[in-house]
């Protein structure tokens, strides 16, 4: 993601790029689903991150308009759980402020639907009277997507109220189609898939970096550039050993799993239940897909965590090491038992709370990968890049919206060191972007349709919502 939105960002201004990717096509890693317009599925980050990560995903929604699954998330926090509603409510506020002025500055900025709406609280009287309304075929009020919830949940388990906040969800096909679409009208961008850079070296003489790299065909090519960015997720660690450009990093394994629920009724926003994180009672996550397909999340260590699926870099290497199970896991293929028991797993923690979720099935292969984390903070959420060395970025993001403040900083490095000139003064993000937003809607999802199947996932992944 942090790659494909730099060279896009850059390549929109006419520079040359070169853009290495080891896989066969653009935007893989872990499992994005979800905007993070606010991190309100975290409770333990700063206020500021979640202000941070509010503007990036309002920006991320301008550039890639097509990517949003158009849908509210509904927060709730279980009897059993330490935490209480209330505590999120000032938080919640500042958001709402936020946005409000946001969209005050620029009517562009209104992309997470009215301010008004940003959230909604629901006490289980409300919740009761909207479980006598019917299904809406297509829902549009808050109330309106609240139903099914309504009618699904056991009440008793909750404390109140129950929030409804505007997060939508956020379609990692569609973020490939779209940046592999427009990626391949530009000319001056030389997208290299299923190419593995072996080596990288700072050439003082020339002041430029010289590439070694593989192609498919296992051919050994060099080139030279005047900047180099690393922006390859959870593996940026090895090219800053290339480099000899120390820095200190975590990776965590994770895993979201695809279900299939024929019964589900309605149309459904994303279902967040707040838990202890790592423990059995973590935090349980629904995402929604069409076609009665669901993603998801448990955040203990039978289902989305994974036992020393942790890792820390080290002084003798910038790239944390997982051991061989997570790599077997990244660079081959699951064991099915192993599939089919943490699907089945996710299952029954939600079901806790969704008893009729307990007749859902398995609906294809996990969705997977590691996640970067600069620093020493596991809890760090919003990042976008960091300066070494000489003419040597890196991407750090944490999470998919943050991308485009990465290609934002990128740009300014370049500018203050004149390898390229002062863009147009307009702060319009929409022109910036015109190739990119210069695709269609259907197009886009027609190609994201493909690359859902291409990697063995259902079509209706790549599908919209809203």
């Amino acid at each position: 993601m942090a790659g494909s939105t730099i060279a896009l960002r850059l390549a929109e201004l006419g520079i040359s790029i070169n853009l290495f990717e080891e896989g066969r096509s653009l935007v893989n890693g872990p499992p994005i689903c979800h905007l993070h317009a606010g991190g309100n599925l975290y409770r333990e980050i700063s206020e500021k991150q979640c202000l941070d990560l509010l503007k990036q995903s309002i920006d991320t929604l301008r550039v890639f308009k097509y990517t949003a699954n158009i849908r509210p998330t509904v927060i709730a926090v279980p009897m059993d759980d330490k935490g209480f509603p209330c505590e999120l409510l000032p938080r919640l506020k500042v958001l709402n402020d936020a946005y409000s002025s946001l969209v005050t500055l620029d009517q562009r900025n209104k992309v997470l639907g009215e301010p008004s709406d940003y959230f909604t609280l629901y006490s289980q009287q409300d919740l009761e009277r909207l479980q006598q309304l019917d299904n809406p075929t297509h829902p549009v009020t808050p109330d309106e997507w609240m139903i099914p919830v309504a009618k699904s949940l056991q009440l008793d388990q909750f404390k109140y109220p129950i929030v409804m906040v505007q997060e939508y969800g956020l379609s990692v096909f569609r973020i490939a189609a779209t940046t592999a679409l427009a990626l391949d009208q530009m000319v001056n961008c030389h997208t290299l898939t299923s190419t593995k850079v072996t080596n990288v070296q700072y050439e003082s003489s020339s002041k430029q970096w010289r590439i070694t790299y593989r192609t498919s065909d296992n051919s050994e090519q060099r080139c030279h550039v005047d900047y180099l960015i690393n922006a390859c997720g959870y593996r940026s660690g090895s090219i800053d050993d290339l480099a000899h450009i120390p820095r200190e990093r975590m990776v965590e394994f994770k895993a979201a799993y695809v279900t299939h629920w024929a019964q589900c009724e309605g149309e459904w926003p994303e279902l967040i239940i707040h838990g202890e994180r790592g423990t059995p009672k973590g935090m349980a996550q629904l995402t929604p897909y069409p076609n009665g397909y669901f993603q998801l999340h448990g955040m203990t260590q039978d289902i989305t965590l994974f036992k020393d699926g942790l890792v820390s870099s080290s002084k003798c290497t910038a790239q944390p090491v997982l051991n061989a199970s997570f790599q077997e896991k990244l660079n081959r293929q699951w064991p099915q038992t192993e599939v089919v028991e943490r699907t089945e797993r996710a299952i029954k923690h939600v079901a806790q709370y969704v008893h009729s979720f307990k007749d859902a099935e398995v609906g294809g292969k996990p969705l997977f990968g590691a996640q970067q984390i600069p620093g020493t903070d596991p809890t760090l959420r919003a990042a976008d890049i960091s300066f070494s060395g000489c003419n040597y970025a890196r991407s750090e993001i944490v999470k998919a919206s943050s991308a485009l403040s990465a290609a934002d900083a990128i740009v300014a490095e370049l500018i203050n060191k004149q390898l390229i000139a002062q863009p147009d003064k307009s702060n319009a993000r929409e022109q910036s972007f015109p190739i990119t937003l210069g695709l269609s809607k259907d197009e886009i999802v027609s190609y994201a349709e493909k690359i859902a199947e291409e990697r063995g996932f259902p079509a209706s992944l790549a599908q919209p919502i809203g």
